[in-house]
Order: C-alpha cells, then sequence, then structure tokens
C-alpha cells in the first residue's frame, strides 16, 4: 500500500465511497449522493475529505459548523472500508479535518459516538487522537444508549 492520499471529495469518489458504506453499515449508501450535492456545488461550508489508497477511495471525513457557535465543527461521519482498517487512515483522516480547521482559524471540533459497548473502539480511537470526553447524555440515542461527545481545541 502506498502512502494514503487525503483530498476534498469530488463526484468520481462516490461509487468506492458507497462501498466504504455498504461495508461499515455507517449509514445507508444511497443516501450519499444527496448529502454531498451542497458540498460538491460550495453551497456549504461543510467539508467532506476522501481517503486514497493506490488510487481508490477507502475512506471519508464528514463536518459540519455547528449552528450558533464560534467556530466550532462537528465531525459527523468517519468511516474507513472495513479490509483497511487498522492502517491509520482514520487517524489520517481526522488529522487531515484538523488541519483543514486549523488553517481557516477554527477553534474545536467535536465528535459524537454511542455509549454501547459496540462502540467502545471507537470511542477508544477518539482518545487516542488526542479528543477528550466532554459529556455523555443518557439514553439519548435510545434506553441504555448514551451519547458520548469528544472535544478537541484546535
Amino acid at each position: 500500500m502506498t502512502s494514503p492520499i487525503i483530498k476534498q471529495t469530488t463526484s468520481e469518489d462516490i461509487p468506492n465511497l458507497q462501498r466504504v458504506l455498504d461495508g461499515t453499515e455507517l449509514f445507508p449508501s444511497e443516501m450519499l449522493p444527496d448529502m454531498l450535492a451542497p458540498a460538491l456545488s460550495g453551497e456549504t461550508d461543510a467539508f467532506w475529505l476522501t481517503c486514497h489508497c493506490d488510487g481508490e477511495a477507502v475512506g471519508l471525513c464528514y463536518t459540519v459548523p455547528e449552528d450558533l457557535a464560534d467556530r466550532t465543527w462537528n465531525m459527523l461521519a468517519l468511516a474507513v472500508r472495513p479490509d483497511m482498517q487498522g492502517k491509520r487512515l482514520g487517524a489520517a483522516l481526522v488529522s487531515a479535518a484538523e488541519q483543514y480547521l486549523k488553517d481557516k482559524g477554527q477553534r474545536i471540533l467535536i465528535v459524537d459516538t454511542s455509549g454501547t459497548d459496540g462502540f467502545a473502539l471507537t470511542r477508544k480511537f477518539y482518545a487516542q487522537n488526542g479528543h477528550d470526553e466532554e459529556a455523555r447524555i443518557r439514553d439519548f440515542w435510545a434506553e441504555g444508549d448514551d451519547k458520548v461527545i469528544f472535544r478537541k481545541a484546535l
């Protein structure tokens, strides 16, 4: 595997990113084109990054500005194709998103995730990448499924 290349997502990335979504089940892949449309047309400040390895899109990151907050952003989606996980590609995507925001003078990046056992590795990933658990809202997603909010100052 060559070094990953991370860049703004383009419409050409969609088919491979849909396969990433199908493999990770982060959200239904058929939603991706409509979700990407505002960013691709420049209608939003939200941004999508794609991780390419050997010329193929294998991961994505989607980050949006928080409404009514001063230079605070929320990473809403992060996914890497299952067979490519464990190779620090997710960390590279997060780092690229953080650098993009730092370059634009932004202050804070937050990430929401689940408090269930099934998301223990996700929470560990964010902690290992410099994010602090800032808050927990009990039973947010469903009964017994807390919303865990991680924060990183940029």
